[in-house]
């Protein structure tokens, strides 16, 4: 039986886009670079891991993994697949994803509906 493993995001800026989904959720990070990645970037011509095309999000609470990618194209629709966050504080929530980066697409009576700033979209509940 399969197991989740890592959740992929398809983006166009994946260090800057990784860096907002790990001070999003508690207890992710970035993965720290060690010096046999460093050497693997460098030998693709990536001198700054600003430039990463592959940046992995991980949590030290056995979690899926989080992936963010390189694609050459933008996104153009919905998202057919999004996370739901929780808090215990929502209003306080709404407040720190905001300054992180995401936007407030709409409010309903039981979620609020972000976007990331790649435009992926994702809900904080209002109901645990």
């Amino acid at each position: 039986m399969a197991r989740l493993h890592d959740i992929v995001f398809d983006c166009a800026h994946p260090a800057a886009t990784a860096r907002f989904w790990a001070a999003a959720l508690d207890g992710y990070a970035v993965a720290p670079y060690d010096a046999a990645e460093l050497a693997r970037l460098r030998s693709l011509g990536i001198t700054s891991t600003e430039d990463d095309p592959t940046v992995l999000v991980e949590t030290a609470h056995g979690g899926p993994r989080l992936w963010f990618q390189l694609v050459p194209e933008a996104k153009s629709v919905k998202n057919r697949l999004h996370l739901d966050l929780l808090a215990t504080d929502p209003e306080a929530e709404i407040r720190r994803l905001t300054a992180l980066g995401a936007t407030v697409q709409a409010r309903h009576t039981d979620n609020i509906v972000f976007t990331d700033p790649e435009g992926n979209e994702f809900c904080l509940s209002l109901t645990g």
